[in-house]
């Protein structure tokens, strides 16, 4: 499995572009230049992710995914509430559920439906699956639900110690997470073989391959999150100009940074390894908030910036419902088309409702 010569060029390409971006931030075709530069970039780390993960096998190879696409991520949240103060309060709640709304509607739904199309049937362990869903809701729920009914604090608020307290929790769910996929029951996360599928007979890139790969991986997710920074600003301003809701940014957000993952998904749900679907989308929802929030809460407990992270009880009805159809997927270990219909009229819901609350 070798590097092909674009995924070389193209994360200094985007640094390049970064730099002219920053340069020039109002020439037009600057930023035109860096949506295709950041879209490059994202694919580019997609690649040399990819590369990497076939090295080291599953399921490490998804936790690099996971991990590379929740560094974006991170890094974008942590980097606009500080320039942005109190009037991003509401940034890393929306973005949060953003980020569990596509993943547990749109990605799985894709991967389900289109799935389907071509096996009929696809199978997956529900060993692993149905206890990573399980933390997945439990950690939704602490984090973007409870702050709506606790009363130590107004509003959709949790109190500074109730932060600290969540975020630990956050933390300590995903460690045990990753030791649980990791260490003690890896086979449960192992894809079934799948011949259709010709990377997975493909040689493993050599050490020199792989750490090369992992080099280019961090430009890349450099690149990516500056670019992203750097066309923030076009971003909400076009928000705005469309009249839409402020929460538009945060989806837009989770949207860019899944999108690795989500081409990842659905390539190994059309290989006929759908295993390795699940444990990219979960295993991505569970980083997101795992590691997101306590370094979000770290932040702002420290530079004294406002943290709302309770939803609206209108998206609290549609996450509830989307996670109650996800766990009904996961128990029988076997997915099909109609399951994946369901997911996507919800995640439908979700981006329609997002723009027309």
């Amino acid at each position: 499995m070798k590097n092909p010569g674009w995924p070389l060029l193209v994360p200094f390409v985007a640094l390049g572009a970064l730099v002219m971006a920053f340069a020039m931030p109002d020439a037009g075709w600057i930023v035109a230049g860096a949506v295709v530069a950041l879209i490059a970039a994202v694919m580019a780390a997609v690649h040399h992710a990819e590369l990497v993960a076939h090295r080291i096998g599953e399921p490490f190879g998804t936790l690099v995914l996971a991990l590379a696409v929740t560094s974006i991520e991170l890094s974008l949240i942590v980097s606009l509430m500080l320039a942005g103060g109190a009037e991003k309060a509401t940034l890393a709640r929306d973005t949060v559920y953003a980020t569990v709304m596509i993943i547990c509607s749109g990605v799985l739904g894709v991967c389900d439906f289109f799935g389907a199309l071509r096996f009929r049937e696809q199978s997956f362990r529900i060993e692993g699956a149905g206890p990573a869903l399980a933390a997945l809701a439990t950690l939704s729920v602490l984090v973007l639900v409870m702050p709506v009914f606790t009363v130590s604090s107004t509003g959709a608020t949790y109190t500074n110690a109730q932060l600290v307290f969540v975020g630990i929790l956050s933390l300590a769910l995903w460690c045990v997470f990753v030791f649980f996929q990791t260490l003690r029951h890896r086979d449960y996360f192992l894809p079934a073989h799948a011949p259709e599928d010709e990377s997975t007979h493909a040689p493993p890139p050599t050490n020199a391959q792989a750490w090369a790969s992992f080099a280019l991986l961090l430009v890349s997710l450099v690149a990516v999150v500056g670019l992203a920074k750097a066309l923030s600003p076009t971003i909400e301003a076009t928000v705005r100009a469309a009249g839409a809701p402020v929460a538009v940014i945060g989806v837009a957000i989770a949207l860019l940074v899944l999108m690795p993952e989500t081409v990842a998904a659905v390539r190994a749900a059309l290989a006929g390894r759908l295993q390795t679907s699940l444990n990219l989308a979960i295993g991505s929802g569970l980083a997101t908030i795992g590691l997101t929030i306590p370094a979000v809460v770290a932040v702002c407990v420290a530079f004294d910036i406002p943290l709302v992270l309770g939803l609206d009880p209108r998206d609290i009805v549609l996450l509830s419902l989307t996670l109650v159809i996800a766990m009904v997927g996961v128990t029988t270990g076997r997915t099909n088309l109609m399951q994946g219909a369901v997911q996507l009229v919800l995640f439908a819901a979700f981006l329609f409702l997002s723009v027309v609350p």
